[in-house]
C-alpha cells in the first residue's frame, strides 16, 4: 500500500500533473526560474540559460526576479486557464537561493488557490523544513541518486556546504545524510516527497532497487527513475545513457507495494509552462518586464548566448579584487547582447585564511571550484596558482582594472577570440 494522503493535500494531489498521471494531460504547471545558484555540482549538470533549443532540468531561457515571477503568473493564469501548480525548479538549487522563498510567498499571497511545489538536491532541506511548512507546500522533489557514498561519490564533483567544498566520498555522505534527514523530515510534516533518480547505467544502475526500498522505508511517495542525458562539457559527456528497455525494466523492478512509480516525466526544463509534453514557455519569454528578465539591470554588450561570467566586483560597480582577496563575486548572464545581472556567490567564508602554505592552497581551490561551470572570471588580479586553477577548470581569466561593465566587455573580447 503507498502511504496515505493527508486531508489537506488531496484535492491538490488530484490536480497536480507530476505526482498524479491522471491530472497530466488536464493540468498544467509553470516553473519559475528565479533559482540560478547551487550548492553542488553533479558530474551529468550543466545549466544553461537562454537555450531554447534543449528541453532538460537545468536549462532556462531567463532568470527572473521574484516580481518578475508573480507578474508572469499572472498572466500565464489569464492565458492557460487550466494553470494549477507553480514550481520552482532552478536553474540552480532553489535552497539555495533565498529568491525562491520571496517567489513563493508572493504567489501564494495572489493566487491561494495555486499549489506549491519545489526540487532540490536535499543538501538544505533539514534547515527550511518549517518555512516549506508555513507557505504550504505540499509537494518537495528531491533529486537522489544513491543511498550508499560509494557510489554517490562517482555522481558529484563536489558538495558545498557551510564554508567548505567537500569531494569524494565525503561529499557523498554529506549530501546523503541531508537528504534522508530531509526526506524524513517532510514525510513527518505530511508533505508529499517525490524521488528523482538519475539512472547512470555503469554507475548506479544496479543501486537504484536498493535505493528505492530506502526511500520506501522512509515514506516516500512516488519515485521517478530518470534516464541519464549526456551533455556535452559535462564529466558525464561520454557516460551512456540508458536505453528504453532498461529503464522500463529498472521501473517494473522496482515497482509494487509501498511506492509509486512515476512513468509519464517529460525531464521538464527550470522555465517550463504548460501541460506535460506541450511546453509553452517559449510563448511567455521576457513577458513579465518587457525586456531582459534579469533581477539585475542590464548591460549592452556583445557576444552569444549560454555564457555566464563572474565578476569580482564589493560594490558592483569596479572590478576591485583577485581570485585569492575577494569576498564576493557578482554573476551575469550574457545573452541577445546584453550582460544581466543574475545575483552573486560569496566566498568571504574563506577569507580568514592565510595567504601563503598548504592553506592558501586549499583556499584558492575551494574558491576555484566555486566558480567552476561559468565560461569566464574578471579579476583585477591573479596569481600564477590561482590562474592554473582556474584555467585547469576551463574557465578563462580576464584581469582587469576598471569598471564592472568595461570588464564585461573586454571578458566578451576574449571569450569571442578564443571561438
Amino acid at each position: 500500500m503507498t502511504r496515505d494522503v493527508p486531508p489537506w493535500l488531496q484535492e491538490a494531489l488530484d490536480s497536480h500533473p507530476c505526482y498524479n498521471e491522471k491530472a497530466h494531460r488536464s493540468f498544467a504547471r509553470m516553473h519559475l526560474p528565479v533559482a540560478p545558484r547551487c550548492n553542488i555540482q553533479c558530474n551529468y549538470c550543466d545549466r544553461r540559460y537562454d537555450c531554447s533549443n534543449e528541453s532538460r532540468p537545468g536549462v532556462t531561457s531567463e532568470l527572473l526576479s521574484p516580481q518578475e515571477a508573480l507578474e508572469k503568473v499572472r498572466m500565464v493564469k489569464e492565458r492557460i486557464p487550466e494553470l494549477s501548480v507553480v514550481a520552482v525548479a532552478g536553474p540552480g538549487d532553489p535552497l539555495a537561493n533565498e529568491e525562491t522563498f520571496s517567489a513563493m510567498r508572493m504567489v501564494k499571497e495572489e493566487f491561494p488557490d495555486l499549489t506549491l511545489c519545489l526540487s532540490t538536491n536535499g543538501l538544505m532541506l533539514p534547515d527550511n523544513l518549517d518555512r516549506i511548512k508555513e507557505l504550504g507546500i505540499g509537494f518537495v522533489t528531491v533529486t537522489i541518486n544513491a543511498v550508499d557514498p560509494d557510489v554517490g561519490k562517482d555522481i558529484y564533483e563536489f558538495v558545498s556546504f557551510k564554508g567548505r567544498n567537500y569531494r569524494g566520498r565525503e561529499a557523498a555522505e554529506v549530501l546523503l545524510q541531508r537528504q534522508l534527514e530531509g526526506i524524513k523530515g517532510c514525510v513527518e510534516r505530511d508533505i508529499l516527497v517525490k524521488a528523482n533518480m538519475v539512472l547512470i547505467p555503469d554507475i548506479n544502475g544496479e543501486h537504484i532497487p536498493e535505493a528505492v526500498e530506502r526511500l520506501k522505508e522512509l515514506g516516500v511517495y512516488i519515485i521517478n527513475i530518470l534516464p541519464l542525458i549526456p551533455v556535452e562539457g559535462t564529466a558525464f559527456a561520454d557516460q551512456r545513457a540508458p536505453t528504453a528497455r532498461e529503464r522500463k525494466e529498472l521501473q517494473d523492478r522496482c515497482s509494487g507495494d509501498g511506492v509509486k512509480m512515476m512513468r509519464h516525466c517529460k525531464q521538464c526544463r527550470a522555465d517550463a509552462i504548460g501541460l506535460l509534453g506541450d511546453d509553452r514557455s517559449a510563448e511567455f519569454e521576457k513577458a513579465a518586464c518587457g525586456s531582459s528578465c534579469g533581477p539585475g539591470k542590464a548591460m549592452q554588450v556583445s557576444g552569444p548566448p549560454c555564457r555566464s561570467v563572474a565578476v569580482a566586483s564589493g560594490d558592483g560597480v569596479n572590478v576591485d579584487g583577485g581570485l585569492g582577496n575577494s569576498a564576493l563575486f557578482r554573476l551575469f548572464e550574457i545573452r541577445g547582447g546584453e550582460a544581466v545581472e543574475a545575483g552573486s556567490t560569496e566566498v568571504n567564508q574563506y577569507m580568514d585564511v592565510p595567504l601563503v602554505g598548504e592553506a592558501h592552497r586549499r583556499r584558492l581551490q575551494l574558491v576555484a571550484d566555486q566558480l567552476s561551470g561559468h565560461a569566464a572570471v574578471v579579476v583585477s588580479e591573479i596569481g600564477h596558482l590561482a590562474l592554473s586553477m582556474m584555467e585547469g577548470r576551463g574557465v578563462k581569466v580576464v584581469v582587469h582594472r576598471g569598471t564592472v561593465e568595461e570588464g564585461l566587455k573586454a571578458a566578451i573580447r576574449e571569450l569571442d577570440a578564443d571561438d
